[in-house]
């Protein structure tokens, strides 16, 4: 399993291949497509990320050999497609490494900037909830032993 820094620097050259915004969202919305299904037991409220225009789900849990893994869902096609795209970053990776990670990739492709300001914001607050997500499961984590 890469980590987070080698996975950002594939994400930024499979986008480098891409000519335009056209043909960039039609591969974000194919990732969104590829998300595995997210059990409606995991679609409730608490598992909204608030911030998001559109309804975005996040829910994991910190496997055994301590690293997250996340699933995720969205209503709407290009946010489950950017959900999908920060899942590949953050998942199966130490919740140490989640909450310290140096998230470039989204400035080097030009996404926030290709996205609307309410989509940006969204985002920014998908990310916020990943790294507030894994804190929460290294602090419980941390209670157990």
């Amino acid at each position: 399993m890469n980590n987070i820094d080698q996975i950002q620097k594939e994400i930024i050259e499979e986008f480098q291949f891409l000519q335009d915004w056209e043909s960039k969202y039609e591969y974000i919305i194919e990732l969104g497509k590829s998300l595995p299904p997210m059990d409606e037991q995991h679609k409730i409220d608490e598992n909204l990320i608030k911030g998001c225009q559109s309804r975005v789900w996040l829910w994991g849990e910190l496997l055994p050999d301590g690293k997250v893994s996340y699933i995720a869902d969205s209503d709407a096609i290009i946010t489950k497609g950017i959900i999908a795209l920060l899942l590949r970053v953050f998942n199966h990776q130490t919740p140490d490494d989640i909450i310290n990670a140096d998230i470039y990739f989204v400035d080097k492709i030009g996404l926030k900037e290709h996205l609307s300001p309410t989509r940006a914001n969204g985002l920014v607050a998908m990310i916020k909830h990943i790294k507030f997500f894994a804190l929460g499961l290294k602090l419980k984590n941390s209670e157990k032993t």
